[in-house]
């Protein structure tokens, strides 16, 4: 079986879909600066809507929504690089996917230009005036999460634009200005309200509680715009056409920052971010380095902390290495029972190490002065001796290093939202970026910029990525503690993977979905990698997850023979939707395959 051949079953929806990526797009003259054409805007569905998978020759685009990946592809039609479509993309994604990124959240971005990886992070941070305290009421107890959520203090400094303009300095082909063009263009002239964010708009009953959203999303009587409305944001077009002519001070100062801050400060639970703190951010570096983890024949590169998705990755991928493999790991397109036992097991044990250890590196010092002794193939080795025939129930940390831990264990918290590009170009250059503002429609916030035009911009509840408290259940503080300035932990999992010995770019890959992330993401490397899948058919295996305790498995999706044999090993099993949103593109002989989320409105593009 060819494995990069397109799967045979497309839907009418996905017909259609390609028919439009194949129409394609007036190419710009190239001694002219870009344009922009609005490409038609094909019908689409919600729930689990097959995708193709697509095949081409000289670059990629992969989104999360068609308008947004058609920005990116006509930004690589025009001579951009990845790094410039990666700035368009995300900007689209600000109008049309607001319920999962924009510029008022955070992103992790991984590039590779041929030779050398570059990491920036671009994660939000806790403002100066932010304590250990943030999250507690006026009885030391902490707020309930939704309460924390739906506050001013959950909203981190906004990092996305920062950190975008520093990855352009050093990888960005076209001018600034006219990566925006696409997004502003949309603003002004509307877009077709989809049926996911229109979903999302309907059962989201926080949201019509801030009044800038509610003028926008909703009509007079309440009620969520119809799918297909033509929904337009003059308030984000303004903002982006100052940020695309002034560059981001015009969004890191004056009238930007000041509508941020007072929208936070004059919320019924204010939060202590203050202009200072807003104008301070674009001063860091934004450059870190990659982790690189080589996994079989493979070397496998995502980011280090705050984000603990790679680490947890790895972990998993590195403890089932020291395990017995199971003589059928995939049965037809589902994973075994035996193969998930295993698989479920080394979830357990790295998102024990996860709660204790990861949090950022600038206030946590990795165990054994390294992350990567979360990786030594010997403490690997040891953790893999812990899994028997039958459930563990609920994992320790470990202690890898030889050094006792000295923090405590963070409960788990929910997390979700966010929105995941991968993009190669002509040049064979890659981006793989994950990019977040935490839960749907973040805090519940917005900020029309200072503009007073409707509409604008969305603001992060990243802040509940912290710990709620400071200490856990012993007295001991918790790595992931709310600190000034500090970055809270995350699980996006932007991943590139390379040939061990060739050191050959393979594959960009990753998803949203809050913890889930780091499950979703591990799916796909191993359908790609150790069952020689493709890209489409990898991200079409069903969901499972365990963040030491139940296991979720994805309803539906699992027949009873393979959910009774994990209980009958003492697994105790959910079923629930398990909404990823992964995207993939690997490298081919003959170019790329790229695959998209059949469970969200993601689609590739290419030539």
């Amino acid at each position: 079986m060819n494995h990069l051949n397109c799967i045979s079953k497309i839907s009418i929806l996905s017909i259609l879909i390609l028919q439009f990526f194949l129409s394609g797009c007036d190419e710009p003259d190239p001694e002219t600066t870009v344009s922009y054409t609005i490409p038609e805007q094909p019908e689409m569905a919600t729930g689990y809507t097959p995708k193709p998978g697509w095949e081409t020759t000289e670059f990629a685009v992969a989104a999360a929504n068609p308008l947004a990946t058609d920005a990116g592809y006509q930004i690589v039609k025009a001579g951009g690089s990845a790094v410039d479509a990666a700035i368009a993309v995300q900007m689209v994604l600000t109008l049309v996917e607001p319920q999962s990124s924009g510029i008022g959240g955070g992103a992790f971005l991984l590039h590779w230009n041929g030779t050398d990886i570059h990491a920036y992070n671009g994660r939000e941070t806790a403002p100066s005036g932010a304590d250990e305290n943030l999250f507690l009421d006026e009885d030391g107890e902490p707020l309930s999460f939704s309460d924390a959520v739906h506050s001013g203090l959950s909203v981190g400094v906004p990092g996305t634009i920062a950190m975008l303009k520093s990855a352009h300095d050093q990888h960005g082909v076209l001018p600034w200005a006219d990566l925006f063009k696409s997004a502003i263009t949309l603003a002004e002239e509307g877009f077709s309200l989809s049926p996911r964010l229109q979903n999302q708009l309907v059962q989201d009953d926080r949201l019509p509680d801030d009044e800038i959203a509610r003028a926008l999303y909703y009509d007079e009587d309440g009620e969520a715009h119809p799918v297909g409305y033509n929904l337009r944001n003059p308030a984000l077009a303004e903002i982006l056409r100052n940020v695309a002519n002034e560059g981001i001070s015009a969004f890191y100062s004056g009238a930007v920052a000041e509508s941020i801050v007072e929208r936070i400060q004059n919320h019924s639970r204010p939060g202590p971010m203050t202009v200072k703190d807003i104008e301070a951010y674009p001063a860091q570096n934004f450059e870190t380095q990659a982790i690189c983890t080589p996994w079989k024949e493979y070397e496998i590169c995502g980011f280090p902390p705050p984000s603990s998705g790679h680490i947890a990755i790895m972990q998993m991928l590195g403890v089932m290495e020291h395990l017995e493999r199971p003589a059928e790991a995939l049965q037809d397109t589902v994973p075994s029972a035996d193969w998930l036992h295993q698989y479920l097991e080394a979830a357990k044990l790295a998102f024990a190490d996860r709660n204790r250890y990861i949090a950022d590196p600038a206030f946590v010092d990795p165990p054994g002065e390294s992350w990567e002794s979360l990786l030594d193939d010997g403490y690997l080795e040891e953790r893999a001796a812990l899994i028997g025939e039958t459930s563990m129930g609920e994992a320790d940390p470990g202690e890898p290093a030889l050094v006792k831990a000295r923090h405590g264990i963070q409960p788990l918290q929910p997390d979700k939202g966010t929105s995941h590009i991968s993009i190669n170009d002509r040049d064979g250059n890659a981006v793989s970026m994950t990019t977040t503002i935490e839960q749907g429609f973040g805090s519940r916030i917005m900020s029309d910029g200072g503009t007073g035009l409707p509409g604008g911009f969305h603001l992060n509840n990243e802040l509940t990525d912290f710990s709620r408290t400071p200490v856990d259940e012993d007295g001991r503080v918790i790595a992931n503690r709310v600190e000034p300035e500090k970055r809270p932990r995350s699980s996006m999992s932007p991943t590139l993977v390379f040939g061990k010995d060739n050191g050959n770019l393979i594959a960009s890959l990753g998803s949203p979905g809050g913890a889930a992330i780091i499950h979703y993401t591990a799916k796909a490397i191993v359908g790609m990698l150790d069952w020689e899948l493709n890209a489409q058919e990898a991200i079409d295996l069903p969901n499972f997850a365990n963040y030491n305790g139940p296991s979720v498995l994805e309803y539906g999706r699992f027949p009873d023979e393979i959910l009774d044999a994990l209980k009958a090993r003492g697994h105790e099993i959910t079923l629930q939707d398990l909404t990823s949103g992964l995207q993939a593109i690997q490298r081919t002989a003959d170019g790329y395959f790229g695959g998209a989320d059949p469970r969200r409105e993601g689609v590739v593009m290419g030539d």
